[in-house]
């Protein structure tokens, strides 16, 4: 049985300002004040696991640590499928140290333009770690296609180019709280609340 959050403070392992907005969102419900890894001046933990659970854990065990209070991590991508899965968890290098991710998007359209196959997915593992070392990790996920040229402002990332299957809009088009009702991060999430945020008002 998974570890009950019954805490009011949570770090939210990220230097990213647009996982830590949707992130931030998703928990404010719960009555939890956050801050982010970069609001703590935490260092960036190296990410070497091979799998999204692997580096969220990676992270949230750093940052709880590091701070002495519970952290969840996230760690996301986008997988395509016309390149057997890539960029996968090295879908933030393939931005460049600049996160220069329209750069990023050009490049795998590049890749895929002489391929029929537009099929993509975004993964989101989310880990929630204990100062005493205790974690829990839950994974989420979202079918889709690539789009080109990318649409929208909304999002971060890959999303204006990413249309989930179903969906008219891309990621980036979308209102966030229509993403946060269906996206690889909402279902991550979901998860994590029916496991660890039991009893607590949403």
């Amino acid at each position: 049985m998974a570890r009950v959050f019954d805490g009011d403070k949570l770090v939210i392992a990220t230097h990213n300002p647009g996982k830590l907005r949707e992130i931030g969102e998703l928990v404010a419900p719960f009555g939890v004040a956050v801050a982010s890894a970069a609001d703590l001046g935490l260092d960036e933990p190296v990410e070497d696991g091979d799998t999204f659970k692997a580096n969220a854990l990676i992270k949230a065990h750093a940052a709880a640590q590091a701070s002495g209070v519970p952290a969840l991590a996230d760690d996301s991508g986008l997988a395509v499928e016309a390149l057997g899965g890539a960029p996968g968890i090295h879908s933030a290098r393939w931005a460049g140290p600049d996160k220069n991710f329209k750069e990023a998007m050009e490049r795998i359209w590049d890749l895929i333009l002489e391929s029929e196959d537009r099929r993509a997915h975004f993964v989101c593992a989310l880990a929630l770690a204990w100062p005493d070392g205790h974690s829990e990790v839950f994974e989420g996920r979202v079918d889709g296609t690539l789009i080109w040229p990318p649409t929208g402002d909304k999002g971060f990332g890959y999303d204006p180019m990413f249309q989930p299957a179903g969906y008219f809009d891309t990621f980036g088009e979308m209102d966030p709280k229509e993403k946060h009702a269906m996206s690889h991060r909402a279902e991550a999430f979901k998860q994590l609340v029916t496991a660890c945020f039991q009893g607590r008002r949403a």
